[in-house]
């Protein structure tokens, strides 16, 4: 892959070459400043000035033209709606094709103005970007400010696409007038929700889709899956995609299937795990360590899961299915064995089965781009349901019997019922999921050219930065100048990706690491309030299973609703990096109050308490992972070691951690556990709080 500016000439229209951003330009100039400045021969005050009325020109240019095209694709139309006037008063069937056909090519004309402006937004940020790298300014913040809301501003036609709404409307209106709905008295007004079967509006619809920086509540969920995209979209990309045939929908939605069983199976026993212990001769704490052998497990699992991926997605599944098949077996008959020993291997082969790396890569791989942004939403809401429904069902689960010497009451039977539904799966899986097919391997490198490429990225250290205007996680790595030739193009973005934890690790910048502290935070104290829950709750009010059942159905039915909010509303008003620090504070606020201080501890006190911390802990999530998908480096977006893996182990070691906590609280007595359990993350919370404000300027 090369680099931008190569890129920008490959793709950029070639009789539209003129109007580009001059991109190698604009870079040279940098490089000068920084040579001037160094020499101490320039002002600071001169380079700021210089540098905003160069890039005024650049965007001048940019926007004049688009003005001009747009003008060019409003007269067609204009002379094309004459045209269809005509038709209405005289139905002809062949002139109704001819109308169709001219304004299809009005939509890839469109669709190439489209994409000039996308490669134009991408290029004025990257040199902005590297503009406040060079010489450590805040000139990005400065520029988009001064520039985004003046009246005179053209900056407002490339970063808002003005007009150009008009344009694609104006377009998708006729089309669908033109469809088979003559007679009909409803326009694309009355059903906006209507979906147009043609191909040119769907790709007019993905360019706009990309090019809008708005933040919806689709959007603010499908980055909470944090599934990465690699590649800069093209329009042949666009039009590729309808004929791959990697996609298949039955499949997609048996890895939604998935997320959900196995986000139930890992809640439905949080309401009975401290009975369960209890039963078969443990104290009540080791509850921690029965819910927290799920998540030890699934450290290994998930990578060797994120690696199996790569060449399979139906066997992944299968051994997922039967492993937790087993697993829940174990768990269910660890009752009549009397064995705490069987009930901890049972649950440690459901962590193996943990195949979420799976579902996260069919997703990112298989799945068309246009709707993979529903597909990847469909992931968390799959989830968020399961954290639900695990714990409802527990409640449900109130009766006793046996058949033969096998009992079922509320301790085994989520086993038994997981037990089935897994069983149930894997039969539909076997039947029903179709194995896409695998992209050919590249061709290895000669020795003489990796030798060459292995040079050539030796100079090239420049670290990635993101591009806020795609809706994708995708962050393009610059890569740095030949200072010896000069050669400005002499650089190629370095595309393998990390092949261990460790070489991973070296690839986080350290907001990134931040970010993943404040994932692992946040983990954690969910983590504590809900696998103590049932302890807590019975100690201090005692809570029957049914009670405990409810109050954590509740915490889990917050989830979309708090994510519909913050993705349609207040992402919409304020930046995310300021929703990621109030929502810290918020959690350490709940933090604070769910501390036993006073005599006595009240139930208002704990639900509100643990509804403030859940639902800053939900609302931090979503933000923080849709800031971490923006700039995690996109050697990170695919292999065995990629960035939605290194996510799931932040957040799979808090759990562990956290579980552990509690059985080890539990040997300061039920009367201490809750104070011993929230120091830690009281602790953790105000660390991450510290970090965020110390990386503040660094968030995008």
């Amino acid at each position: 892959m090369v680099a931008f500016g190569k890129k920008l000439k490959e793709r950029s229209i070639q009789e539209w070459q003129g109007y580009y951003i001059n991109y190698k330009l604009m870079k040279k100039k940098v490089k000068q400043y920084s040579r001037q400045l160094e020499g101490g021969n320039l002002e600071r005050r001169h380079v700021l000035k210089d540098f905003s009325r160069m890039l005024d020109n650049q965007i001048e240019k940019i926007a004049l033209f688009m003005l001009e095209q747009q003008g060019l694709l409003a007269s067609r139309l204009q002379r094309l709606r004459g045209s269809h006037d005509a038709l209405q008063e005289q139905p002809d069937i062949s002139h109704m094709s001819y109308l169709k056909e001219e304004y299809r090519a009005v939509g890839q004309d469109l669709l190439k103005l489209l994409f000039f402006v996308e490669m134009n937004a991408i290029g004025i940020r990257k040199i902005l970007k590297k503009f406040d790298k060079r010489f450590g300014y805040r000139f990005t913040n400065y520029y988009v400010k001064t520039r985004a809301n003046h009246p005179y501003s053209e900056l407002q036609q490339v970063f808002r696409h003005v007009g150009l709404g008009a344009v694609v409307g104006a377009v998708s209106r006729n089309l669908h007038e033109l469809q088979n709905n003559q007679g009909s008295y409803l326009s694309i007004y009355d059903q906006p929700v209507l979906p147009l079967q043609d191909p040119v509006v769907d790709s007019i619809r993905a360019a706009v889709d990309r090019l809008t920086r708005s933040t919806n509540f689709l959007h603010f969920m499908a980055q909470h899956a944090l599934i990465m995209q690699e590649e800069l979209p093209s329009p042949q990309d666009e039009e590729g995609e309808e004929e791959d045939g990697r996609y298949h929908f039955m499949s997609l939605l048996l890895n939604l299937v998935n997320t959900f069983l196995y986000m139930v199976n890992t809640y439905i026993i949080v309401p009975t795990a401290d009975d369960y212990s209890m039963s078969l001769g443990a104290a009540a704490t080791v509850c921690g360590v029965v819910i927290g052998a799920m998540a030890v497990a699934q450290l290994f699992s998930s990578v060797y899961f994120s690696a199996w991926s790569n060449r399979s997605y139906f066997k992944p599944l299968i051994f997922s299915s039967i492993v937790l098949f087993i697993g829940n077996l174990l768990y269910a008959l660890a009752f009549d064995f009397n064995s705490i020993a069987v009930l901890l291997i049972g649950r440690l082969f459901c962590g193996l089965g943990s195949a979420r790396a799976v579902n996260r890569r069919y997703i990112s791989d298989c799945v068309p781009l246009k709707i993979r942004m529903q597909a990847s939403a469909g992931f968390v809401s799959a989830s968020a349901l399961g954290m639900a429904c695990g714990p409802a069902l527990a409640g449900l689960l109130q009766i006793r019997f046996k058949i033969y010497k096998l009992t079922f009451n509320q301790d085994t039977l989520p086993g038994w019922v997981m037990a089935v539904a897994w069983l149930i799966y894997l039969v539909w899986l076997a039947i029903s999921f179709r194995e896409p097919a695998r992209e050919p391997e590249e061709i290895p490198k000669t020795s003489e050219e990796s030798n060459h490429s292995e040079a050539v990225q030796d100079v090239n250290l420049e670290k990635g930065m993101k591009q806020p205007l795609l809706l994708t996680s995708e962050e393009i790595e610059e890569q740095g100048e030949d200072e010896c030739d000069g050669s400005e193009e002499a650089s190629e973005d370095s595309r393998t990706p990390a092949n261990s934890i460790l070489a991973a690790y070296r690839l986080l910048t350290p907001s990134v690491k931040v970010q993943l502290l404040i994932y692992f935070m946040l983990k954690y104290a969910m983590e504590i309030l809900l696998s103590e829950s049932s302890v807590i709750t019975t100690y201090y009010f005692g809570w029957s299973t049914s009670s405990v059942a409810i109050f954590l159905f509740c915490l889990g039915l917050t989830v979309l609703p708090v994510n519909l909010v913050v993705g349609s509303y207040i992402s919409n008003m304020f930046e995310d990096r300021q929703i990621l620090l109030v929502s810290e504070i918020m959690v350490c606020v709940g933090i604070l109050l769910s501390f036993h201080v006073v005599v006595p501890y009240t139930v208002p006190q704990y639900v509100c308490s643990g509804l403030i911390m859940f639902v800053s802990a939900e609302v931090l999530e979503g933000v923080n992972l849709s800031l971490l998908s923006r700039v995690m480096s996109s050697r990170l977006s695919r292999g065995t070691y990629n960035g939605g893996l290194l996510s799931t182990e932040a957040g799979t070691i808090a759990r562990v951690i956290a579980d552990a906590t509690i059985t080890v609280a539990g040997f300061f007595g039920r009367n201490m556990l809750l104070n011993v359990t929230l120091l830690p993350s009281l602790v953790i919370c105000v660390l991450s709080i510290v970090a965020t404000c110390f990386t503040y300027n660094s968030l995008y």
